[in-house]
């Protein structure tokens, strides 16, 4: 057996470890130390926070999470964009008031979920920390993954916070007699091996000595943290850990040592703050007052700790995708504020960090990702009614807690979840359909993307499909009408789309910002009375275009993205995911009652 092959047989049992020990603790009422004293999610507005607390309710009626602890989702405040490490320092205000000198005494886990995921617009309206996985009865979503992975960090944790992205899977082993402490002071971070190309787009962690560790769990100092550097930053700086694997292999009746080596770094994942660290963190943002810039927990607060820290990072705006003119004076502070802090490194040489947070990586990581399939017990076909005998079906295709009609063709790599499908109904490949229902005959082109949202206008439900491709930049904005030939629909210029939905370029085409124009905030997307409705008229959209025939929407009440979220009524769409739910648990009792 190969390393790698023996690293997925690892982590599949540690895996299936965690989330059995977590399965049992789902429903129960849990004692102190037990778990998490606060999960704790973060919302950028008051709808997306309405949103998530109304899915926790719904998942703690229905047992689906431990009880008995403390669930709560904190918004960041209005004005501008904070970023994760502004809702950060806005989190631990929150719990200092809600909690008053006790919140240093809880261990707490905080979930950063308060983007409007652009790169994965099927999580927009519901949240990333909501997204469902293939696997489970009932299906896991993101947040049960998070806590079934760290299920046993509470109880090897001082009080402090540990900090977490909604759209990541870490999976780690480590050895029988083993566990992951989070008992430093400081800082302390989980550091996974990783190549070079991954380095630069994740924090890489300069250790405090060169070396590579056999160990499958090993604390380290960190001497300082580079925040997604180039190569050439991660030789320059001694991230760089190089490998050597000798084995033996015989060629023409002859003996041969083969040496290999190769090179990676260590790169970041989640974080723990002691609660000392926690506290200084919440005098800075009390002294500080209100944010008017981006701050990145990651860049901004590891970047300031370590030995070897040095200020060069402050004006350096490289990743930067907005920069505050209040960008750099925030970063000297907290430069001069942690600076001197420990930074702590747990090396999981045994662990793989997976990212799900855009469609190309969602498709991937659910239909031809066969690791983490193995490693985490992924299904083709997940709590729903898909006829084993259905003809024109493909296991590369991903099924989740849906209903899918047996005379319908499926092509491969493609993710269905949340929807409903009659008859007739034929899916490309590489597609995704999400809170759909399609009762009529309907064709989904290849590599179209479709998601469904429940809306309400002047106290009336109404639905509204977006229809993209699936590799569609909705993050891509002009600040002219005149410039809007350079935004894509589909790989067709918007501007011969309008054109053929006879749609006029003004400014009442976009909502929000004039001077930011987008897919995002293109006002396409029409108002349907059914839910079948708005799929049907979205993909006649999409077939008019691809076909370059008229298909006339103004005389159509249109809807941006960025609007449909903001008349989102999360009750509906709920409401239709516990139908599917309710049916499909009918049918799974009737079976059970017929053998």
């Amino acid at each position: 057996m190969s390393a790698e092959e023996e690293l997925d047989v690892l982590l599949q049992e540690a895996t299936r470890r965690r989330l059995a020990k977590f399965d049992e603790l789902r429903g129960k009422v849990i004692q102190t130390g037990e778990f998490w004293d606060v999960v704790a999610i973060t919302a950028a507005d008051k709808k997306q926070q309405l949103a998530y607390q109304q899915q926790v309710s719904e998942k703690l009626k229905r047992k689906e999470l431990p009880l008995g602890i403390h669930y709560h989702v904190f918004v960041d405040p209005p004005g501008p964009k904070i970023g994760n490490g502004g809702s950060t320092l806005h989190v631990l205000q929150c719990l200092e008031e809600m909690y008053g000198d006790k919140w240093t005494s809880l261990t707490i886990i905080l979930i950063h979920s308060g983007g409007y995921s652009q790169r994965l617009p099927n999580a927009s309206a519901l949240g990333k920390i909501f997204i469902a996985l293939p696997f489970g009865d009932p299906i896991y979503q993101m947040l049960e993954l998070k806590l079934a992975m760290y299920v046993d960090f509470p109880t090897h944790m001082n009080p402090g916070i540990l900090i977490t992205c909604s759209d990541d899977i870490e999976l780690y082993s480590v050895g029988a007699t083993e566990v992951i402490r989070f008992d430093k002071p400081g800082f302390t971070a989980l550091a996974h091996p990783s190549n070079l190309a991954i380095g630069t787009t994740h924090g890489v962690f300069v250790l405090d000595s060169s070396g590579s560790s056999e160990k499958q769990l090993e604390y380290r100092s960190c001497h300082r943290f580079l925040h997604k550097p180039s190569i050439e930053k991660m030789h320059q700086f001694g991230a760089v850990c190089i490998k050597r694997n000798c084995s033996h292999s015989k060629s023409s009746g002859e003996h041969s040592d083969l040496k290999m080596c190769y090179e990676y770094v260590y790169t970041d994942s989640l974080f723990y703050i002691d609660h000392n660290s926690a506290k200084q963190l919440l005098s800075f943002s009390k002294q500080l007052g209100t944010l008017c810039c981006e701050i990145d927990a990651y860049g901004d607060f590891l970047q300031a700790l370590g030995p070897g820290t040095t200020q060069d990072y402050i004006k350096n705006t490289e990743n930067i995708t907005k920069e505050g003119s209040q960008l750099a004076e925030v970063r000297q502070k907290l430069f001069s504020l942690l600076k001197g802090t420990p930074l702590n490194v747990v090396l999981l040489n045994n662990s793989r960090f997976y990212h799900i947070g855009t469609t190309k990586e969602y498709l991937f990581h659910f239909t031809s990702d066969s690791k983490l399939k193995l490693e985490l017990g992924l299904l083709s076909k997940a709590f729903s009614i898909f006829p084993d005998e259905a003809e024109n079906s493909d296991i590369s295709a991903c099924i989740i807690q849906s209903i899918v009609d047996s005379r319908r063709v499926i092509a491969p790599a493609s993710v269905i979840e949340y929807s409903r499908l009659g008859p007739e109904v034929s899916v490309g490949t590489n597609s995704i359909l999400s809170g759909c229902c399609i009762s009529a005959k309907a064709d989904v082109p290849p590599n179209t993307f479709v998601s469904s949202l429940s809306v309400r206008i002047n106290g009336k439900v109404m639905y509204a499909s977006v229809v993209l491709g699936v590799e569609d930049d909705l993050k891509k904005n002009v600040k002219l009408l005149s410039d809007i030939h350079s935004l894509h629909l589909f790989g067709v210029s918007l501007l011969q789309c309008l054109d053929v939905w006879d749609l006029r370029v003004s400014d009442q085409l976009f909502s929000g910002d004039k001077t930011s124009l987008s897919l995002w905030t293109a006002r396409i997307f029409p108002i349907c009375s059914t839910l079948s409705d708005s799929v049907r008229m979205s993909l006649k959209m999409l077939s008019a275009v691809q076909n370059k025939s008229c298909f006339k929407l103004s005389g159509w009440k249109l809807l941006s993205i960025e609007e449909m979220l903001f008349y989102k009524d999360v009750e509906d769409m709920l409401k239709f995911r516990q139908q599917i739910y309710e049916e499909i648990t009918l049918k799974k009792q009737k079976e059970k009652s017929d053998l």
